[in-house]
């Protein structure tokens, strides 16, 4: 491990440490503690700085990527379609979920809602369904990215990437290396502000509990216990219901049993890919998938495939919607599903999952001044969503590879 893999491995206890203090600080200090937000303003606008051009320039190389896919054929198309359709039903569990439970409804927040009014205050009211969809398309796209708009950015991303997946040779892969190249530029740089985090979550989480009092920390801790009912709901249900439908090698029960050991190294480790060797041994060896299937969906998978990611950023966005007393329309359920499904799939390689609910969020509308209050259990989120994402990339290889002995 380098110096910087160690430092970033340490960065998690910190930031926990520091939820921990800015929580006692705020309870001790009451509305003194509102000293500390502009430290927390300005921690978040560093990371506002940074999500814009960091969902553009890696949806565009994940789209010339996958635009250039060569893995023809029926394996590969059902792979596809299996991560993305139990990708967006992730995503729609998670709003079912948050509208039925409600985590984040009845708080008091007049100040964050001020603040929230402010900052919304030039974007005038919500579109139509119509308009939201004719919205998605930008008629400048520098303006979309000057204005921050998520999806129109998203749109524009991908309709560059899948252009430069057209090209052959060296031309594409200068464009694509590119791309690619400055992607993990904005992930250096917000590498380099995750260092900063600890202080800005303390200042944050400070601010919030002084205002708020005990209000916060039994939220998030109603979130946590509602997150593991999804994530149940997901894995159990959707993927080991998948499993027991399509699979012809082995039953939900044979499945679990195996996986258990990899989901178990998934959640100690929160690493989908550090989790990959591991994964592929269990499904080739004990699921009995094929060595070329297991190295095609695996992998792929790893990169792509979400499903807990996806639930949360969904869950989240009515968690945040919800504390500030907003009704979501259509419109706003449309970009959750669209910027949570593409989030999901370009999460690969950005540290720290619920800094791309920020996209979500400015998709939908909804304030992210109070995103932070997040971050010190981002941790655990993150162990818990990682367990079950290396799950289904397991259930689609064993599913795929059904059809393979077929042709």
């Amino acid at each position: 491990m380098s110096k910087s893999d160690d430092a970033l491995s340490k960065l998690g206890t910190w930031i926990i440490a520091a939820t921990v203090l800015g929580a006692v600080v705020g309870l001790l200090m009451g509305e003194s503690a509102k000293m500390f937000a502009p430290i927390g303003d300005l921690f978040m606008q560093l990371i506002k700085m940074v999500v814009v051009p960091m969902v553009f320039f890696s949806l565009v190389g994940g789209g010339a990527s996958l635009g250039n896919s060569k893995s023809a054929g029926k394996i590969g198309i059902v792979t596809f379609i299996y991560y993305a359709v139990t990708t967006i039903a992730s995503v729609v569990i998670g709003l079912l979920f948050g509208e039925l439970f409600k985590p984040g409804a009845g708080m008091s927040l007049e100040t964050f809602n001020a603040i929230a009014s402010n900052e919304f205050a030039d974007k005038g009211a919500l579109p139509g369904f119509w308009d939201t969809v004719i919205g998605f398309v930008p008629s400048n796209p520098f303006a979309a990215l000057a204005e921050g708009n998520i999806l129109q950015i998203i749109v524009f991303a991908l309709f560059i990437g899948f252009s430069i997946a057209k090209f052959s040779g060296e031309k594409r892969e200068f464009l694509l290396n590119v791309f690619n190249y400055m992607t993990e530029v904005l992930i250096n740089i917000m590498t380099v502000i995750m260092y900063v985090a600890p202080i800005g979550v303390f200042a944050l989480m400070a601010d919030a509990v002084g205002t708020f009092g005990y209000d916060v920390l039994v939220k998030i801790t109603y979130l946590v216990g509602i997150y593991i009912l999804v994530l149940g709901l997901v894995n159990f249900v959707m993927i080991g219901g998948s499993v027991a439908l399509f699979a012809k090698k082995v039953t939900f029960a044979q499945f679990f049993k195996s996986m258990y050991k990899v989901q178990l190294f998934a959640f100690s480790t929160a690493s989908s890919m550090a989790t990959l060797p591991l994964n592929m041994a269990t499904v080739q060896n004990e699921l009995k998938v094929s060595k070329e299937t297991t190295s095609f969906a695996l992998p792929l998978g790893a990169t792509i495939n979400m499903n807990g990611n996806a639930a949360y950023y969904a869950l989240a966005a009515c968690f945040f919607a919800q504390m500030f007393g907003m009704e979501l329309t259509t419109a706003q359920y449309i970009a959750i599903i669209v910027t949570s499904t593409l989030g999901a799939v370009g999460q690969a390689g950005v540290p720290g999952p619920t800094l791309l609910v920020v996209a979500v969020l400015m998709a939908a509308n909804i304030p992210i001044v109070a995103l932070p209050i997040l971050f010190g259990v981002d941790r655990i989120f993150d162990m818990l969503r990682t367990a079950v994402n290396i799950t289904g990339d397991a259930a689609c290889a064993t599913i795929v590879d059904g059809l393979r002995d077929d042709e």
